[in-house]
């Protein structure tokens, strides 16, 4: 099977048959024959192209709890997809597998490696209205590499009545962001750490771009959840816990804050797996900082994965992994005292 080529959208000519890649914010000056950091987006001739185009290296139903979002239509599935490439390296990758793939052979015929099972955007529509799915994520690696192909399948989507969800490094542009809010209702981004030494030495990036991301899709209305992975000995330190509840707080208290479990993988076999105890320090340093709502995930732990009042503590959805039970008649209103729960809860 032969990759998929697709001009690129996002990009400026440079001199000497340079093109600059402007999807993510490592900009990269691709030369001719040459990639962005990601592997995908290719300079073939003088112009950029993206060589996963309807490659689907991953397509599942998930619950969409699982992205995680917990303020987004609890309960259902959602279609997720994703393809090879990936502008981070982040050492602790729990995808490398289909992120890290960089290398592959790719020429002007458009002869190349396996990249996925062909899945144009009409066809991962209509497989999304074949199981009766109302929700499409682009995830497992990072969408912003591949967005030319989630731009045009999200577009389809919101023409046929579905929603559309980023998991996402945030490690966008202004124009990327720009380019695909149009068909876009949600994102998690994962705020990895904060510190510029913790992105450039474990993930090969940067801070500042993602909380610039951040920042500009809480300004432009998309629903924002967070995630953190606690890795420890690496970004577990009180105050840069409180650094980051602090910054989350500055945006809004509200926005849904995941604070997860991880494991072992990838270039990081050495890894501790994150301990009960770290998690539930974060949790209630995120709290005392005054963020409203604030999940732990990999683990199992029913309190803190539910969703409660922040006024009178009445508890409205009831979690157990990725089971979810609506306690309230009136979706987004609590029962108890009337406070809106902040979310999107209805179509």
């Amino acid at each position: 099977m032969t990759a998929a080529l697709r001009e690129a959208d996002l990009v400026r000519p440079l001199p000497k048959g340079f093109v600059q890649c402007r999807a993510c914010a490592h900009y990269c000056a691709i030369p001719q024959g040459g990639a962005g950091k990601c592997g995908v987006r290719r300079n073939l001739g003088g112009r950029l192209y993206l060589a996963t185009y309807g490659k689907a290296a991953a397509l599942h139903v998930d619950p969409v709890e699982k992205k995680p979002l917990f303020h987004f239509h609890p309960g259902e599935g959602i279609l997720s997809l994703g393809t090879v490439g990936c502008n981070l390296f982040c050492a602790f990758c729990q995808n490398w597998t289909i992120s890290q793939f960089r290398d592959f052979p790719f020429g002007e015929g458009g002869a190349g490696a396996y990249l996925g099972e062909d899945f144009p955007p009409e066809r991962v529509v209509a497989a999304a209205e074949a199981l009766g799915v109302r929700l499409l994520a682009f995830t497992y690696n990072e969408p912003a590499v591949f967005i030319e192909y989630a731009r045009d399948t999200a577009l389809l989507a919101k023409e046929r009545g579905m929603k559309t969800v980023f998991v996402t490094s945030g490690f966008e542009t202004k124009e990327a962001w720009a380019y695909i809010r149009p068909y876009l209702d949600a994102a998690n981004v994962d705020l990895k750490g904060f510190r510029e030494a913790f992105y450039r030495e474990i993930c090969g990036a940067r801070l500042k771009p993602v909380l610039e991301s951040l920042e500009h899709l809480v300004a432009q209305g998309v629903w924002v959840e967070v995630t953190t992975l606690l890795l420890e000995g690496y970004n577990t330190e009180e105050g840069e816990l409180r650094a980051m509840a602090r910054f989350l707080k500055g945006l809004s208290p509200e926005i849904p804050w995941h604070l997860t479990a991880a494991h072992p993988d990838y270039r990081m076999p050495h890894l501790t797996p994150t301990r009960r105890e770290t998690l539930l320090k974060a949790y209630e340093i995120a709290k005392e900082e005054g963020m409203r709502f604030v999940y732990l995930g990999n683990i199992l732990d029913e309190e803190r994965s539910s969703t409660r009042c922040p006024d009178c503590g009445r508890l409205l959805l009831k979690r157990r992994g990725y089971r979810v039970e609506a306690l309230w008649t009136d979706p987004g209103v609590c029962p108890g005292c009337g406070r809106r729960i902040p979310g999107v809860w209805s179509w």
